[in-house]
C-alpha cells in the first residue's frame, strides 16, 4: 500500500485481500511511508492503541470513582497499570494485527457513551469530577459515533454489535431505555456514517467481490460456521479471560464480590460498575456463541475488566480481611508458579549460553522473592499495602518483559520468526529454486514478507535440483521419494533446509 499508492484496496501478494477492513493497514502503511523498520511500522499502531485504552479507563476511574490522581491505590492509576501490565495488553500491544486498534476504539466509544449517560443522570459520577463544566451531551454523542466508526474500520460490523449489545444488556437490566436510545440518535449515527462508510462504499465500488468476501465470508460465515478451522468449545473464552488478565487474575475475586454486593442491595440502576460489567461480559458471551474462536476476539473486554478489578480490590482491602488474604495468596501463587516454570524449563538452554542461563537464574529468584513479598505485603490488608504490592508486581513485570526482549526472545527468534531464515537465504545463487514444502501458514506468510515474494510449494514431481524449506514431516516424504542424498546434518531451527537432487534422467 505504501509503495503502490493504492490506499483503498488491501492486497496480499498483489491480489485483493478482504479478511479485515482498512484501518490497521493505513496505520502500518503510514509507518512504512515514514521509513520506519518493518517491525516498528507494523507494531506501532497497536502500541499507540493500547496507550489510548489505558488513558480511557484511567479517565473513567477518575470520573466515576474519583481519588487522588497520583495514587496507585485509586482506580484512576490502578486500572491503567493493571491493564498495561496484563498478558493481553503486553501481547497484543506488540502484535501486527488490528485487534488492539479495534479494542481501543471500542474503549473510546464506550467512554464517550458513559459521559453521555452521566450527563443524562443515568450513571453516578464521583463528587470531585463535578468540577467539570456540564455541557450538552452532543459532543460526547458525536465522539461516540466517530469512535465506533473507527472500530468498524478496524475490524468490521462486530464493533457495532459489541457496543449495542453491551448497552442493550445494561438498559434491559436498569430500564434506562431512554438514555440508551439517545446513543442511537441522529448525531452519533451521522458521525458514525461519516467516518466509516466512505471507505466501504469506495472499496465496494472498486471491487465487486468485496461485499461477498468481507461481509458474508469473513464475518457471517466466520461467526456461524467453523469454515476457518478456529472451532473451540463454548467455554473457551472463560479460560482465555483468566489468562488474559495474568498476573492480576486473582483480582477477579473482589470484582465478583463487588458485583454480588450490588445484586444483593439492588443498587445497580445507576451504578457505573454495572455498566462496565455489561461492557466486559457481552463480548465474552457474544464470541462464546461463535463457531470460530481466537484469543484476540475478547480483547475489548480486557480494559474494562482491569477497571472493574481495580475498584474491587480497593474496596476488598477496605471491607474484607478474608478476601484480602485470598487475593494476596492468588497473586503470590502466580509468581511462585512462574518461578517453578522457569526452574523446569531453564535446562532447555544449552550450557554454552551461560549469559542467558544466568539471566534465567536471576528471574527465577526474583519471581520467588516477589511471591513471598506480595503475600506478606497484602496480608496486612491496608490500602497503602495495595499500592506497594501493585508497584512491586508492576516493576517486576516491566523487568521480566525487558529481560525476555533482550535475552529470551533473541534465542527463540530463529524458531519463531522467518526473518533470520530470509536474511540467510537472501543472496542465494538460485533464488528461483527455493521452495517451501508442508510449512504452516505463518511460516509461509513470514517468508513471503521478508523475501518480498511468495515462495512456491515444491512438488516431488519437479525434476530439477532445489533447496526445499520444510518440516520433519516434509523431510520424511523427501527421503521416501529418494530425492535426498546422504544425511541431513543440520540443527532444526524452526525450518529445515533440504537440498534435493534432480530426478534421474
Amino acid at each position: 500500500m505504501a509503495e503502490n499508492g493504492d490506499w483503498v484496496t488491501p492486497r496480499l501478494y498483489g491480489q485483493p485481500w478482504f479478511e479485515k477492513p482498512i484501518l490497521y493497514y493505513w496505520a502500518a502503511a503510514l509507518g512504512f511511508r515514514l521509513n520506519l523498520s518493518p517491525e516498528w511500522a507494523a507494531r506501532l499502531p497497536s502500541a499507540f492503541a493500547a496507550l489510548a485504552s489505558a488513558v480511557a479507563i484511567g479517565w473513567l476511574g477518575w470520573k466515576h470513582y474519583g481519588g487522588e490522581q497520583t495514587s496507585l491505590a485509586q482506580p484512576v492509576l490502578l486500572a491503567p497499570v493493571i491493564f498495561s501490565t496484563s498478558v493481553a495488553a503486553i501481547g497484543f500491544s506488540r502484535a501486527a494485527t488490528p485487534d488492539m486498534l479495534f479494542s481501543a476504539f471500542i474503549a473510546l466509544a464506550m467512554t464517550c457513551a458513559t459521559r453521555a449517560l452521566s450527563d443524562q443522570g443515568a450513571l453516578r459520577v464521583a463528587v470531585n469530577s463535578n468540577s467539570i463544566t456540564r455541557t450538552s451531551d452532543t459532543f460526547s454523542l458525536a465522539l461516540f459515533g466517530a469512535f465506533l466508526g473507527l472500530a468498524v474500520l478496524a475490524k468490521g460490523p462486530a464493533g457495532v454489535l459489541l457496543a449495542a449489545g453491551a448497552i442493550g444488556l445494561w438498559a434491559l437490566a436498569t430500564s434506562h431505555w431512554r438514555a440508551a436510545f439517545r446513543l442511537a440518535s441522529p448525531v452519533p449515527i451521522g458521525a458514525f456514517c461519516a467516518v466509516s462508510l466512505p471507505w466501504y462504499i469506495l472499496c465496494a465500488a472498486r471491487n465487486p467481490d468485496f461485499i461477498r468476501i468481507f461481509i458474508f465470508q469473513h464475518n457471517f460465515q466466520r461467526y456461524l460456521t467453523p469454515v476457518f478451522q478456529h472451532k473451540q468449545p463454548f467455554w473457551f473464552f472463560g479460560w482465555i479471560t483468566l489468562l488474559a488478565l495474568l498476573p492480576w487474575t486473582a483480582l477477579l475475586l473482589p470484582a465478583a464480590g463487588e458485583g454480588l454486593r450490588l445484586w444483593r442491595e439492588r443498587a445497580w440502576a445507576d451504578s457505573p460498575g454495572f455498566f462496565f460489567a455489561c461492557w466486559a461480559i457481552f463480548p465474552i458471551l457474544f464470541f462464546s456463541a461463535s463457531q470460530s474462536k481466537l484469543p484476540g476476539y475478547i480483547l475489548p473486554a480486557v480494559p474494562t475488566l482491569a477497571l472493574i478489578c481495580s475498584v474491587g480490590v480497593i474496596r476488598a482491602f477496605q471491607n474484607s480481611r478474608s478476601l484480602s488474604i485470598l487475593v494476596a495468596s492468588g497473586l503470590g501463587l502466580f509468581w511462585l508458579a512462574l518461578a517453578i516454570f522457569v526452574l523446569v524449563n531453564r535446562n532447555r538452554i544449552s550450557a554454552s549460553e551461560t549469559e542467558r542461563a544466568a539471566w534465567l537464574h536471576l528471574a527465577e529468584a526474583a519471581f520467588l522473592i516477589t511471591a513471598l513479598l506480595v503475600i506478606a505485603i497484602l496480608r496486612a490488608g491496608s490500602r497503602q499495602n495495595v499500592r506497594l504490592a501493585v508497584a512491586v508486581c508492576s516493576l517486576l513485570i516491566v523487568a521480566a518483559t525487558l529481560t525476555a526482549d533482550l535475552q529470551v526472545l533473541p534465542a527463540l527468534d530463529p524458531y519463531l520468526s522467518a526473518r533470520p531464515h530470509a536474511d540467510f537465504l537472501r543472496h542465494d545463487l538460485r533464488p528461483d529454486r527455493i521452495f517451501t514444502f508442508h510449512l504452516n501458514r505463518s511460516w509461509n506468510y513470514g517468508l513471503a514478507f521478508y523475501f518480498r515474494r511468495e515462495l512456491p510449494e515444491w512438488s516431488p514431481n519437479d525434476p530439477e535440483a532445489a533447496l526445499v524449506l520444510t518440516t520433519h514431516q516434509g523431510l520424511e516424504e523427501i527421503v521416501k521419494s529418494g530425492r535426498l542424498q546422504g544425511d541431513l546434518n543440520e540443527t532444526d531451527k524452526g525450518i529445515l533446509y533440504v537440498p534435493v537432487v534432480p530426478l534421474p534422467r
